[in-house]
């Protein structure tokens, strides 16, 4: 990929506010009044910034990406077949990204990271047909974080239009385009490119609260991918979808990456069949409830930062140093607050944020665990906690 001197982009404000949400991912934060400050989400290596391409948002009515100046035309009849519109709500705010239909009756594939630590999912019908703006919500059947995939189930859908599956072989130079809700304003873009890697590698940039992570085998094109588009088809010069938009680079020339379609399915196929592994999670997960800190590392297995699960950045302090809770939930009924530090989950001691991911990826709904943490006076406290479902994933 190209090195670079990251640059901004502005990207208009969305209206209404909801739709200025998920361009952020990838770690966007809205200011208040102002612009939501996206960042696309990847690294790699670490001197060029690659981003995650969803879009961000707390409150507030519009926001910023990461990038240059965007090559990104207004997506045709075909190319916004079977693609639809991705809005969440997280703990603090809220965000977007894009779908694509697998079956008329509402499977929709998507990033993980679109949906990770939602507490809910709406998903809408974009373009101008009989069925445009038709909204649906949804849950998170079964994902794979690790590859990055995720499937939802839209409530009551029915006669949904698929998106084309592509059965050819991709080579370099293939001519590719990248749909998607850029900048989550509710319109579908189309940013056209070519393929220049079938398998690159890329560690994920270490942006706010959302830690960095590694992700491998990806498809690299010249398309102009920005916040909002992750989850978005990545398709071919027939219009079929090859691909599924989830990171950028950040500067003068962006560099779209994009999970292999097959990769892709490979997961559905696995939550399809009901059986779960270490690798692919089916139904929702255990949920402490909190948000932690930034990290300082800029490669972790399990760096994604986010709230719900307790996963992400961490300080440089040994622990995972607590940046929030949610409400109601099983930290925030612990009596756990901002400031503190995780130390230890049950037997397992915590040293950064993805130690805690891990411990209680080996955990379920409705497990009791005994939680230990260093207030932010300096205080040794613990609690025995009922973990919580993940409201939708």
């Amino acid at each position: 990929m190209t090195t670079s001197t990251p640059v901004t982009v502005t990207v208009p404000a969305a209206v209404p506010p909801v739709h200025a949400h998920r361009a952020r991912r990838a770690g966007a934060v809205l200011a208040a009044g102002g612009l939501l400050t996206t960042v696309l989400g990847a690294a790699a290596p670490a001197s060029a910034g690659v981003r995650l391409v969803d879009a961000y948002g707390s409150s507030g009515s519009g926001r910023t990406t990461a990038s240059s100046t965007v090559d990104s035309d207004p997506a045709s009849a075909a190319e916004s077949r079977g693609v639809v519109l991705v809005d969440t709500v997280l703990s603090d705010g809220e965000a977007a990204g894009t779908g694509v239909v697998l079956t008329s009756d509402g499977e929709v594939l998507t990033n993980y990271h679109v949906v990770e630590g939602s507490t809910s999912i709406r998903v809408t019908l974009p373009g101008s047909g009989s069925r445009a703006g038709r909204t649906y919500t949804a849950t998170v059947v079964g994902a794979d974080r690790a590859a990055d995939v995720a499937l939802l189930q839209l409530h009551g859908a029915r006669g949904l239009t698929a998106a084309r599956i592509d059965d050819d072989t991709l080579a370099v130079g293939d001519d590719v385009t990248a749909v998607g809700n850029a900048g989550g304003t509710g319109a579908l873009t189309a940013a056209d490119g070519r393929v220049s890697d079938l398998s690159a590698s890329i560690t994920t940039q270490s942006e706010g609260t959302v830690a960095g992570e590694r992700l491998t085998k990806l498809i690299e094109t010249t398309s102009d991918v920005v916040p909002g588009d992750s989850g978005g088809p990545l398709l071919d010069a027939e219009g079929e979808v090859v691909g599924i938009d989830t990171a950028a680079s950040s500067g003068q020339d962006i560099d779209g990456y994009a999970v292999p379609i097959d990769t892709a399915l490979a997961v559905v196929t696995q939550i399809r069949s009901g059986d779960e592994t270490s690798a692919v999670r089916i139904g929702p997960a255990a949920f402490l409830g909190v948000e932690v800190a930034p990290t300082f590392v800029s490669d972790s297995a399990y760096g994604y930062g986010r709230r719900g699960y307790g996963d992400g950045g961490g300080s440089d302090a040994a622990g995972a140093t607590i940046a929030g809770v949610v409400d109601g939930d099983a930290a925030d009924k612990a009596g756990l607050a901002a400031g503190d530090t995780i130390t230890q989950v049950g037997s397992t001691t915590v040293t950064d944020a993805a130690g805690l991911t891990k411990a209680l990826a080996a955990m379920e709904p409705g497990d009791k665990v005994t939680v230990t943490w260093t207030t932010a006076g300096g205080a040794q406290q613990s609690a025995s906690v009922t973990l919580d479902a993940s409201p939708v994933n």
